[in-house]
């Protein structure tokens, strides 16, 4: 055991869990980590992966790549739903509502702020420029996560040959990326019927071995099922009605008082519309919410869609979080009787509770089962196959991020990609390689 660990089980506070971790000390390591969650959602879930695996020892490498498995099927970010879950292993709900939460505030904080600054004197260029600086160093913690996570989850040439297949296809090929997933899961599942041994050399799920100064050592949580962890029919209906209730019974009331044609309604509904069907994180919905925000709403100006993305990503939090701006802005220019930028706060916030809201039902409704399926072993050869296509996918998001904003329009042809991956532009590459050498230093 390492000796945070080992510090931990001799100072273990009264009315803690039997892991020793209490729920003060939880509340700040996820304050770290949603201080630190830039990058989208490689960047973040490189974070968590070195502070919740690497340095805390909470959960094993096979559970965060479970979890991490489970989070990239869901509709939503996939990066915020993991924290959640692993607050929730740690500390029952009000763990992963406090990790949930707090990992997206920094976002709500920053894009409210920064829609201020928007909706009265317009884009501000240099206030953008402020983050661009810390986005490009992160760059640096999502590509050694990769490595780190890649190294432990690619154990054989046919899951580095699943990642590789995975990155071409949602990269160059523009494969959606729930048929990336369900494909390897469906390949995973055959070849471990088929006895294939490379599907099951890389995803068991029991404890992890120490081997070397680099292994993961035994976690604090276990490999045993928590009790509150247990799935039961009347747990799964109570945990239906609370969060179907803090999510719908908002949008009902906003209908009933205000009716369809009011912008808050409009919101209320149309962002709860997206929260539904956001698979593959926000890549696969912005273009349809651009649409519908600008020609059908017209809460949006063209153009504008773009600066708000250049926002999210370049502020800590989830790309998604784009919606509170459309949000703000939509309310903003329609505000009733309200002041335009109380409207527009309101509108934000509105679209941001619709949108998560969700992720917090997806976690508490469907973890509970989904850590039930670790111990089943007709299912860990898919569980691996999808791992490593995670890895692969998870490539996507730096690069995409850089090669896109090289074309006026957002699209590259395959044929250049290639060429783009090798222009990432100079301070980019000054900054992560300075940070790379702080990191390793």
């Amino acid at each position: 055991m390492n000796d945070a660990a080992a510090t931990r089980t001799t100072t273990i506070e009264v009315g803690a869990p039997s892991h020793g971790v209490s729920l003060h000390e939880a509340f700040w390591t996820w304050m770290r980590v949603a201080a630190l969650s830039f990058g989208g959602p490689a960047g973040q879930i490189a974070v968590m992966h070195r502070i919740l695996v690497e340095e805390r020892r909470w959960v094993s490498e096979e559970r965060f790549l479970h979890a991490l498995n489970y989070c990239m099927l869901l509709p939503g970010p996939e990066a915020q739903q993991l924290a959640t879950y692993i607050g929730w292993l740690m500390h029952r709900t009000l763990g992963g509502i406090i990790a949930g939460g707090l990992f997206v505030l920094p976002g709500i904080i920053s894009i409210m702020a920064l829609s201020y600054v928007y909706a009265g004197w317009g884009n501000v260029p240099i206030v953008v420029a402020l983050f661009f600086g810390l986005k490009a160093a992160v760059l640096a913690i999502v590509i050694e996560a990769v490595v780190r996570i890649g190294k432990r989850a690619l154990k054989n040439q046919v899951l580095i040959g699943l990642a590789v297949a995975a990155f071409i296809g949602i990269f160059f090929l523009d494969v959606p990326f729930p048929i990336i997933v369900f494909g390897a899961a469906l390949i995973g599942f055959v070849g471990g019927s088929m006895g294939i041994a490379a599907f099951h050399g890389g995803g068991g799920h029991g404890p992890a071995k120490a081997k070397g100064s680099e292994a993961v050592v035994d976690s604090l949580l276990g490999e045993q099922l928590p009790e509150h962890a247990k799935p039961s029919v009347l747990r799964s209906l109570k945990v239906s009605a609370v969060w179907l209730a803090l999510w719908l019974i908002p949008v009902a009331a906003l209908l009933w008082a205000f009716g369809s044609g009011n912008v808050f309604s409009q919101i209320a509904v149309f962002f709860s519309k997206m929260a539904m069907v956001t698979f593959g994180g926000a890549y696969a919905v912005l273009a349809y919410v651009a649409q519908q925000a600008v020609e059908h709403y017209h809460w949006l100006k063209a153009g504008e869609m773009l600066d708000g993305l250049g926002m999210a990503e370049t502020t800590p939090g989830p790309l998604i979080m784009v919606l509170q701006f459309v949000g703000f802005m939509a309310a903003f220019r329609d505000p009733g009787s309200l002041l335009p930028m109380l409207a527009g706060t309101l509108g934000g916030l509105l679209a941001t509770w619709v949108t998560f809201t969700p992720c917090f039902l997806w976690i508490f409704l469907g973890a509970p089962y989904i850590e039930r399926l670790r111990g089943n072993k007709g299912l860990s050869a898919a569980l691996s196959a999808i791992t490593a296509a995670v890895v692969g996918v998870i490539l996507l998001f730096p690069m995409r991020r850089f090669v896109d904003s090289a074309a006026s329009d957002g699209v590259i042809p395959a044929r250049l990609k290639a060429v783009a991956l090798l222009s990432l532009g100079v301070w980019i590459g000054v900054i992560t390689t300075g940070r790379l050498i702080a990191y390793f230093s």
